[in-house]
Protein backbone atom coordinates (compact mmCIF):
# COMPACT_ATOMS: atom_id res chain seq x y z
CA UNK A 1 0.00 0.00 0.00
CA UNK A 2 1.31 3.02 -0.88
CA UNK A 3 1.45 6.16 2.16
CA UNK A 4 -1.19 9.01 1.74
CA UNK A 5 1.00 11.85 2.93
CA UNK A 6 5.29 11.78 2.38
CA UNK A 7 7.43 14.48 3.02
CA UNK A 8 10.98 14.23 2.28
CA UNK A 9 13.98 16.31 3.36
CA UNK A 10 11.31 18.87 4.63
CA UNK A 11 13.04 22.13 6.02
CA UNK A 12 11.08 25.45 6.66
CA UNK A 13 12.84 28.41 7.49
CA UNK A 14 11.85 31.83 8.53
CA UNK A 15 13.87 35.17 9.03
CA UNK A 16 13.76 37.31 12.35
CA UNK A 17 15.74 40.39 11.40
CA UNK A 18 19.29 39.54 10.29
CA UNK A 19 18.68 36.00 11.44
CA UNK A 20 17.65 32.89 10.03
CA UNK A 21 15.24 30.50 12.08
CA UNK A 22 15.44 27.28 11.14
CA UNK A 23 11.90 25.86 12.25
CA UNK A 24 12.25 22.43 10.54
CA UNK A 25 15.51 20.57 9.30
CA UNK A 26 15.19 17.63 6.90
CA UNK A 27 11.86 16.08 8.01
CA UNK A 28 11.22 12.54 6.52
CA UNK A 29 7.71 10.86 7.17
CA UNK A 30 5.23 8.53 5.33
CA UNK A 31 1.54 7.73 6.58
CA UNK A 32 -0.09 5.24 5.04
CA UNK A 33 -4.05 5.30 4.62
CA UNK A 34 -6.31 4.77 6.99
CA UNK A 35 -3.30 5.66 10.00
CA UNK A 36 -3.41 7.25 13.33
CA UNK A 37 -0.58 9.31 13.81
CA UNK A 38 0.36 11.88 16.84
CA UNK A 39 2.95 14.48 16.53
CA UNK A 40 4.78 15.83 19.76
CA UNK A 41 6.98 17.97 21.18
CA UNK A 42 7.97 20.66 23.11
CA UNK A 43 6.46 24.13 22.57
CA UNK A 44 8.55 25.95 19.81
CA UNK A 45 9.40 22.53 18.61
CA UNK A 46 7.88 22.93 15.00
CA UNK A 47 4.80 20.79 15.34
CA UNK A 48 2.36 23.23 14.01
CA UNK A 49 4.28 24.15 10.98
CA UNK A 50 4.65 20.48 10.16
CA UNK A 51 0.73 19.92 10.17
CA UNK A 52 0.37 23.13 7.63
CA UNK A 53 2.99 22.00 5.81
CA UNK A 54 1.66 18.45 5.17
CA UNK A 55 -1.77 19.70 4.94
CA UNK A 56 -0.67 22.31 2.10
CA UNK A 57 -1.50 25.61 4.48
CA UNK A 58 1.91 26.60 3.69
CA UNK A 59 4.83 26.14 1.58
CA UNK A 60 8.50 24.42 2.37
CA UNK A 61 11.50 26.32 2.09
CA UNK A 62 13.10 23.30 0.54
CA UNK A 63 12.18 19.01 0.61
CA UNK A 64 8.62 18.11 -0.99
CA UNK A 65 5.05 16.86 0.68
CA UNK A 66 3.38 14.54 -1.54
CA UNK A 67 -0.74 14.62 -0.45
CA UNK A 68 -2.56 11.63 -2.16
CA UNK A 69 -0.34 11.03 -4.80
CA UNK A 70 -0.19 15.19 -5.46
CA UNK A 71 3.05 17.22 -5.01
CA UNK A 72 1.95 20.19 -3.43
CA UNK A 73 4.88 21.19 -2.14
CA UNK A 74 5.32 22.63 -6.12
CA UNK A 75 2.17 24.13 -6.35
CA UNK A 76 1.24 27.93 -6.03
CA UNK A 77 -1.25 28.69 -3.81
CA UNK A 78 -4.68 28.09 -5.85
CA UNK A 79 -3.39 24.90 -6.55
CA UNK A 80 -2.60 23.76 -3.28
CA UNK A 81 -6.38 25.06 -2.20
CA UNK A 82 -7.57 22.78 -5.10
CA UNK A 83 -5.96 20.23 -3.32
CA UNK A 84 -7.12 20.23 0.17
CA UNK A 85 -10.68 20.79 -0.78
CA UNK A 86 -11.06 17.62 -2.37
CA UNK A 87 -8.61 15.51 -0.14
CA UNK A 88 -8.21 17.21 3.41
CA UNK A 89 -10.21 18.36 6.23
CA UNK A 90 -8.25 20.64 9.01
CA UNK A 91 -9.29 21.33 12.55
CA UNK A 92 -7.88 24.21 14.45
CA UNK A 93 -7.37 24.71 18.46
CA UNK A 94 -9.68 28.13 17.96
CA UNK A 95 -12.36 26.56 15.77
CA UNK A 96 -11.75 29.21 13.08
CA UNK A 97 -15.32 29.86 12.78
CA UNK A 98 -16.73 32.34 10.89
CA UNK A 99 -18.56 35.06 13.57
CA UNK A 100 -21.60 35.85 10.77
CA UNK A 101 -22.77 32.28 9.57
CA UNK A 102 -24.92 29.81 11.40
CA UNK A 103 -23.60 26.58 12.05
CA UNK A 104 -24.85 25.08 8.92
CA UNK A 105 -23.55 27.86 6.54
CA UNK A 106 -19.84 26.95 8.29
CA UNK A 107 -20.14 23.18 7.64
CA UNK A 108 -21.85 23.93 4.14
CA UNK A 109 -19.03 26.77 2.86
CA UNK A 110 -16.15 23.74 2.06
CA UNK A 111 -18.88 22.18 0.50
CA UNK A 112 -19.50 24.23 -1.59
CA UNK A 113 -16.14 25.61 -2.57
CA UNK A 114 -15.37 21.91 -3.23
CA UNK A 115 -18.59 22.47 -6.26
CA UNK A 116 -20.64 19.89 -4.24
CA UNK A 117 -24.17 20.22 -5.23
CA UNK A 118 -25.42 18.58 -2.43
CA UNK A 119 -23.63 20.87 0.42
CA UNK A 120 -26.50 21.53 2.50
CA UNK A 121 -27.62 17.54 2.70
CA UNK A 122 -24.09 17.07 3.48
CA UNK A 123 -24.24 19.54 6.17
CA UNK A 124 -27.04 18.34 7.47
CA UNK A 125 -25.80 14.99 8.17
CA UNK A 126 -22.12 16.05 9.42
CA UNK A 127 -23.86 18.32 12.24
CA UNK A 128 -25.89 15.82 13.34
CA UNK A 129 -23.06 13.41 13.27
CA UNK A 130 -21.45 15.25 16.08
CA UNK A 131 -24.66 15.85 17.89
CA UNK A 132 -25.39 19.02 16.56
CA UNK A 133 -28.89 18.45 14.67
CA UNK A 134 -30.88 20.71 17.02
CA UNK A 135 -28.31 23.44 16.34
CA UNK A 136 -27.99 24.26 12.90
CA UNK A 137 -29.24 27.82 12.82
CA UNK A 138 -27.13 29.00 15.70
CA UNK A 139 -24.05 31.44 15.04
CA UNK A 140 -20.77 29.98 17.02
CA UNK A 141 -21.39 33.11 19.74
CA UNK A 142 -24.61 31.63 20.56
CA UNK A 143 -22.64 27.96 21.09
CA UNK A 144 -20.52 26.78 23.51
CA UNK A 145 -16.88 25.90 23.06
CA UNK A 146 -17.69 21.83 22.51
CA UNK A 147 -20.15 22.64 20.42
CA UNK A 148 -18.07 24.92 18.49
CA UNK A 149 -15.26 22.21 18.04
CA UNK A 150 -17.72 19.88 16.79
CA UNK A 151 -18.82 22.55 14.26
CA UNK A 152 -15.64 23.00 13.42
CA UNK A 153 -15.11 18.93 13.28
CA UNK A 154 -18.36 18.68 10.92
CA UNK A 155 -16.73 21.62 8.46
CA UNK A 156 -13.83 19.57 8.20
CA UNK A 157 -15.44 15.87 7.55
CA UNK A 158 -18.42 17.90 5.64
CA UNK A 159 -16.28 16.73 1.90
CA UNK A 160 -15.67 13.39 2.85
CA UNK A 161 -11.62 13.98 2.58
CA UNK A 162 -9.39 11.17 2.83
CA UNK A 163 -7.04 13.03 5.29
CA UNK A 164 -7.94 14.82 8.57
CA UNK A 165 -5.03 17.24 10.38
CA UNK A 166 -6.09 18.40 13.76
CA UNK A 167 -3.86 20.58 15.61
CA UNK A 168 -4.16 20.75 19.41
CA UNK A 169 -8.55 19.71 18.41
CA UNK A 170 -9.02 19.72 22.63
CA UNK A 171 -7.03 22.17 23.66
CA UNK A 172 -9.34 24.83 24.41
CA UNK A 173 -11.43 22.27 25.64
CA UNK A 174 -12.51 21.04 29.40
CA UNK A 175 -11.21 17.00 29.95
CA UNK A 176 -15.06 15.74 29.60
CA UNK A 177 -15.66 17.81 26.26
CA UNK A 178 -12.05 17.16 25.13
CA UNK A 179 -12.99 13.63 25.51
CA UNK A 180 -15.91 13.42 23.19
CA UNK A 181 -13.91 15.31 20.88
CA UNK A 182 -11.61 12.94 20.92
CA UNK A 183 -14.08 9.69 20.30
CA UNK A 184 -15.85 11.22 17.50
CA UNK A 185 -12.11 11.69 15.96
CA UNK A 186 -11.53 8.02 16.15
CA UNK A 187 -14.95 7.34 15.32
CA UNK A 188 -14.20 8.72 11.68
CA UNK A 189 -11.36 7.26 11.41
CA UNK A 190 -12.99 3.76 11.91
CA UNK A 191 -16.26 4.16 10.12
CA UNK A 192 -14.46 6.08 6.68
CA UNK A 193 -11.39 4.89 6.54
CA UNK A 194 -9.92 8.44 7.27
CA UNK A 195 -6.07 8.96 7.79
CA UNK A 196 -5.92 11.19 10.89
CA UNK A 197 -3.07 13.42 11.85
CA UNK A 198 -2.87 15.45 14.67
CA UNK A 199 -0.76 17.61 16.90
CA UNK A 200 -1.40 17.45 20.99
CA UNK A 201 -0.14 17.80 23.97
CA UNK A 202 -2.34 15.37 25.63
CA UNK A 203 -0.41 12.58 26.08
CA UNK A 204 -3.65 10.62 26.60
CA UNK A 205 -4.64 11.17 22.97
CA UNK A 206 -1.18 11.00 22.03
CA UNK A 207 -1.44 7.31 22.85
CA UNK A 208 -4.56 6.73 21.73
CA UNK A 209 -3.04 6.62 17.98
CA UNK A 210 -1.21 3.83 16.21
CA UNK A 211 2.28 6.15 15.86
CA UNK A 212 3.98 8.92 17.62
CA UNK A 213 6.00 11.11 16.54
CA UNK A 214 7.84 13.13 18.18
CA UNK A 215 9.48 16.54 17.41
CA UNK A 216 12.90 17.79 18.86
CA UNK A 217 14.40 20.90 17.62
CA UNK A 218 12.70 21.08 14.27
CA UNK A 219 14.09 16.53 13.38
CA UNK A 220 11.69 13.75 13.85
CA UNK A 221 12.60 11.63 17.00
CA UNK A 222 10.25 8.86 16.56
Amino acid sequence: MHPIIVSENLCKSVSSGAQKLDILRGVDIAVHPGETVSIVGASGSGKTTLLALLAGLDSPTSGRVVLDGAEISAMDEEARAAARASRVGFVFQSFQLLGGFTALENVMLPAELAGLRDARQRAEEALARVGLARRTGHYPHQLSGGEQQRVALARAWVTGPGILFADEPTGSLDGDTGGQIIELLFALNREAGTTLVLVTHDPQLAARCQRRMTLVDGRIAE
